[in-house]
């Protein structure tokens, strides 16, 4: 799971599927980017608080 996650992040370059074309795949793999970045960002935004308190 982390390599996928790293993957992602790091934009190396992901198996191909024969059914799903290829505009769709690069759409998923955008919105994944995004989210893992913003759970990120999220989780050290949430850390942050807990410190300072």
């Amino acid at each position: 799971m982390f390599k996928k996650i790293w993957s992602y992040l790091t934009f190396k370059k992901q198996p191909e599927y024969d059914h799903v074309d290829k505009s769709s795949l690069k759409m998923m793999h955008g919105i994944n980017r995004l989210s893992i970045i913003m759970f990120l960002i999220g989780m050290i935004i949430v850390i942050a608080k807990i410190i300072r308190h």
